[in-house]
């Protein structure tokens, strides 16, 4: 056998014995090199556990339109999470639910991103950008997740859900220690942090909302809390613990995938300077350098759903309450979709890119976080059009979610 053919049967090998339930930090530091070699020989892998992980494109966005395939996790969450706020957070939020829950509480949070809503928020995103980056004139070196990435969507959501300045430096950690639960193996520690996190960020909610609800008139520019305790569809309000769990799921959902999304993008920069290059010379590719950025490294890497009845993907017929895993990764890297995959692009067009999911599920804050990266990103750019690394960059310890915990860059 050539040497060729040696690579290709051990790559082959090591795909089918890949388990998504015992990855390790080189994976997580770079799945991609993985995820293409499953994507090549064995798309639709079996875990050992049963479950499957999807690293095609067509395959992934199939599962997501497919209305027979469900979200809701409410056996497998008792399993990982027993009793618990965890359990009552990701059984109670709109995304681990379906219709008819699913459709309801989608309209109510649909007040929250309506055009009116959304063009009043694009004025108060420009000014927290330039008012972060002002304090950031003269800093030198910084970490650019703690001194702006972070700081920016916090301050939106907490316009949105009146969140007071004062309790606005947790809401980063709440995010991560919830969202840090879903990955596929939790250790006990970060369970725990997670189930602490939803009951103190729920305490703060239950303030907030019942402030709120007495006092109506009080709503500041770009609050929605109003709209969501008011709002009704079909004669049905959200109760009291349905507003506190979708209120911590718009968190999550608009909090920790911005600040990817702004971090990514600037190590996009410093890793392409071609392309940076070109975002200067031409600042009207910001709306297609943000649709890159969100391909390039897409914030939520792995997605769920559970088969409601057998059904096949690819040439596989899969059982009625099997466990998927989308990968939204190798999904955006597929070559069968986009030309040079692995090539950051800031003028690809089309971009067909699967960041925001697709079918009901699809991301209701998408529309909000193109207005944050563009705005963020083009201010950025024109002031500190200088921008370098300044040190070694660190990333999240999560295999659902891409991002940094440390971006050190030069202004």
């Amino acid at each position: 056998m050539t040497g060729t053919g040696d690579h290709r049967e051990l790559s082959a090998k090591s795909a089918l014995a890949f388990d998504l339930n015992s990855i390790d930090t080189a994976f997580i530091n770079n799945p991609y090199p993985v995820l293409a070699n499953l994507r090549t020989h064995d798309p639709v892998h079996v875990n050992p556990d049963g479950s499957l992980y999807l690293t095609r494109y067509e395959d992934v966005k199939a599962v997501y339109q497919d209305r027979s395939m469900v979200s809701d996790k409410t056996v497998a969450f008792k399993e990982k999470f027993g009793d618990g706020p965890l359990y009552t957070h990701h059984t109670t939020s709109l995304i681990f639910n379906d219709p008819p829950y699913h459709t309801t509480v989608r309209k109510l949070l649909a007040h929250a991103f309506t055009p009116k809503k959304l063009a009043e928020m694009e004025p108060l995103i420009s000014g927290i950008v330039d008012e972060l980056l002002d304090d950031l004139e003269g800093a030198g070196d910084v970490d650019f997740v703690k001194a702006f990435a972070m700081r920016l969507p916090t301050e939106v959501i907490s316009f949105m859900l009146g969140v007071p300045e004062s309790h606005r430096h947790k809401l980063r950690g709440y995010s991560l220690a919830i969202l840090g639960a879903l990955d596929p193996v939790v250790s006990q520690p970060r369970l725990d942090a997670g189930n602490a996190a939803v009951a103190e960020f729920s305490h703060m909610l239950d303030e907030l909302i019942n402030h709120r609800r007495a006092n109506p008139e009080g709503a500041g520019q770009g609050e929605v809390l109003e709209s969501l305790i008011f709002g009704e569809f079909d004669g049905r309000k959200l109760n009291q613990e349905e507003l506190i769990q979708n209120c911590i799921f718009l968190l999550n959902a608009g909090h920790e995938t911005t600040t990817s999304l702004m971090a990514n993008g600037v190590g996009m920069l410093l890793q392409a300077p071609d392309q940076f290059q070109l975002l200067r010379d031409n600042p009207d590719l910001l709306a297609t350098a943000v649709e890159e950025i969100l391909r390039y490294e897409s914030p939520l890497q792995i997605g769920n759903r559970l088969t409601s009845k057998e059904t096949t993907i690819g040439n596989k017929i899969v059982p009625a309450g099997t466990y998927i895993h989308t990968s939204i990764a190798a999904a955006n890297r597929d070559p069968a979709v986009f030309t040079r995959p692995d090539k950051i692009d800031f003028t690809r067009n089309p971009n067909r890119h699967i960041a925001f999911i697709t079918g009901i599920h699809v991301c209701l804050g998408a529309t909000l976080a193109r207005y944050e990266g563009r705005i963020a990103l083009g201010r950025l750019i024109e002031r500190f059009p200088n921008l370098r690394a300044a040190g070694t960059p660190e990333r999240m310890p999560l295999a659902r979610f891409r991002g940094y915990n440390l971006l050190p860059v030069r202004l």
